[in-house]
């Protein structure tokens, strides 16, 4: 569970995008031409010699120690397998891709260990010409064995992350002394990126070892600016910039990597760390809660000016942040039982009580942005792409749709009936103060949490009364971090929370989060365990989308689909990135499109301390 550290910026950096449109014509036969970028429309904003990325300080001065926290312990310092719990941040600290993602553009990468890409207009192949200079913190060189290795390896024996491309791809071969080509089997014109996307491990130092074990005994070799200097195991783990990073003179690399350490300390739970943060242990803090914000950062050291509080706003989509229904167990399969589910969620009391009512609701996955579902009935192409499934899917998703609304009061007298009534559509009713079905069974489910999520388990605590009031009898599990993630990874839940960060280049990751072929993939991130035709048919047609219009439709109806499945009970909106940090870190004054704190940290920070 991330507390206070800054993950959607490291995904974002690493995760999945879509490539440029390229020059007219069909086919493998049409002329294509090595780029040192390459963006979903248009042209990359960036030009072949340009310095540096226009958001960074390219004068910031190297030095100083970043110190961040995580609650729960780790078991492994290989993030890039299913087993084990390592710090979640070592993905983005030690190792690096073949390309680099800007922040300031929706859609554009460029070289970072490759040089130069090269991919076809119908995108059914893609080349990637590694850099010479290109080398792992050992400093052995990068080679396209490296490459390869990597992507088989990843794909077949890793985290179910990356399992989607290599299924996607049909043959990946050597086409040079630094060159690489990607062959897929399938149009996707999305799949070019994230083949540039990759995480790149040292071949030679898995010969003759299970890659598939954890533990901490066999750190991955990477290539990124920092290295495991050392650790305690569920302690700490300690990062040094490395003096010999092979890409310091990159334009992508200036104004990055600032910190000549990271540190990253591991408590209990959020209170701990939150103290910690109080008495100078940890360098920066991000506070979802805006209540807490304007109540409980007057402390001493923000008084002094020793602890800067800093408010950042972006552009992108709410995403999906609440509490999720496992659909792959009854009763959860019955759009009814969990629309009552829904009712039953207090939100406006529960707002008011955890956060004054400051911040708002999430009403859908891509809310907050263009890409989100209107209000009323579906319109235009968004119409026809639904239409195909009338009589597979919500009628809502066609008729329009919005979040029940309770009346703020804590007894919340007409959603609660309203729940009743669905439940007793679904077939439950109330014996002897007991929910039950037609079988005689009792209405029992389990809420699993992970230990430290002190506002989670805040939101339960008022959710569970209602439930009661019901008939229904939840049970709330708490559990360490490393028994939360085994039963994850298993899909061992009933009821769960989930964080889905959403951009506005929104791509293949959508089919790992709520695709068919990855609801029954062991430790896939469709929590839900999505399986439906339709959302299936929206994400090809978003993937597959040769116009901004049709992108945006696809997108539409997808939110569309997942927001009236009543797959999730949504929370809060965080609406605007609330950081507060130690006086002496300092970002650039220039924001990117992507400028909130939670995609900003620690990558183009620096201290003015040494």
């Amino acid at each position: 569970m991330i507390v206070a550290g800054f993950r959607s910026f490291f995904f974002i950096v690493s995760g999945v995008l879509s490539v440029a449109l390229g020059p007219t014509g069909q086919g493998e036969s049409a002329a294509a031409e090595p780029s040192h970028a390459i963006a979903m429309y248009g042209e990359p904003a960036l030009p072949p010699d340009f310095v540096s990325l226009p958001y960074v300080n390219p004068e910031a001065p190297k030095g100083g120690r970043l110190v961040t926290g995580n609650t729960g312990g780790f078991d492994s310092l290989n993030p890039f397998i299913v087993k084990g719990t390592p710090p979640w941040q070592l993905r983005f600290l030690t190792h690096e891709s073949l390309m680099y993602r800007s922040q300031d553009e929706p859609f554009t990468l460029y070289g970072l260990l490759a040089e130069s890409v090269e991919t076809s207009p119908d995108r059914q192949w893609v080349e990637f010409t590694l850099r010479p200079e290109a080398e792992f913190s050992d400093g052995s060189p990068v080679t396209v064995d490296d490459v390869i290795w990597s992507y088989e390896t990843l794909g077949t024996e890793g985290n179910a992350r990356y399992l989607g491309l290599w299924q996607a791809i049909a043959r990946i071969e050597q086409t040079g002394e630094r060159r690489v080509r990607i062959t897929f089997n399938r149009p996707d014109r999305e799949l070019a990126l994230l083949a540039g996307l990759r995480p790149i491990l040292k071949k030679d130092q898995w010969k003759d070892k299970d890659f598939t074990q954890s533990g901490l005994t066999e750190i991955p070799i990477g290539s990124a600016p920092y290295v495991i200097d050392s650790f305690e195991a569920g302690r700490y783990v300690s990062l040094k910039r490395n003096p010999d990073y092979w890409g310091n003179d990159l334009p992508v690399r200036q104004g990055t990597a600032n910190f000549d350490e990271i540190r990253i300390e591991h408590f209990g739970d959020q209170s701990v760390l939150f103290e910690a943060f109080k008495a100078g242990e940890i360098s920066f803090i991000r506070e979802f809660n805006a209540e807490k914000w304007a109540r409980d950062y007057d402390f001493p050291a923000v008084q002094s000016g020793d602890i800067v509080k800093t408010e950042i706003p972006d552009e992108k989509p709410t995403g999906m942040t609440g509490f999720v229904m496992n659909i792959r167990r009854a009763p959860f399969d019955d759009i009814r039982v969990r629309d009552a589910l829904l009712h039953a969620f207090n939100f406006e009391f529960i707002n008011d009580t955890l956060t004054g009512g400051r911040q708002p609701r999430i009403t859908s996955y891509f809310s907050r942005s263009e890409l989100g579902m209107q209000e009323g009935p579906a319109q235009g192409r968004v119409l026809e792409l639904l239409s195909r499934f009338e009589n597979e899917i919500p009628r809502e998703a066609i008729t329009g749709y919005a979040l029940p609304q309770g009346d703020g009061t804590a007894r919340n007298r007409r959603n609660l009936g309203a729940a009743m009534a669905l439940l007793q559509e679904a077939g439950w009713t109330v014996q002897d103060g007991v929910l039950k079905n037609e079988a005689g069974q009792p209405f029992r489910f389990e809420i699993l949490l992970t230990q430290g999520a002190t506002e989670n388990q805040s939101i339960i605590d008022i959710y569970v009364p209602a439930l009661q009031r019901l008939g229904i009898q939840p049970q709330v599990t708490t559990v360490d971090s490393a028994q939360y993630n085994l039963r994850i990874n298993d899909f061992d839940y009933d009821m769960t929370y989930m964080r889905r960060q959403l951009s506005l280049s929104p791509g293949n990751e959508q089919r790992l989060y709520w695709g068919s072929e990855a609801a029954g993939q062991t430790g896939s991130r469709n929590l839900i365990g999505i399986a439906s035709p339709a959302v299936d048919a929206m994400i090809e047609e978003m993937l597959n989308a040769r116009s901004h219009e049709d992108f945006v439709a696809a997108t539409r109806a997808l939110d569309r689909l997942l927001t009236t499945g009543r797959y999730a009970i949504p929370i809060f909106a965080f609406d605007v990135g609330r950081i507060a940090h130690s006086a002496h870190l300092h970002h650039p004054d220039s924001l990117p499109i992507y400028g909130d704190s939670f995609y900003f940290m620690p990558e183009v920070w620096w201290s003015d301390q040494k």
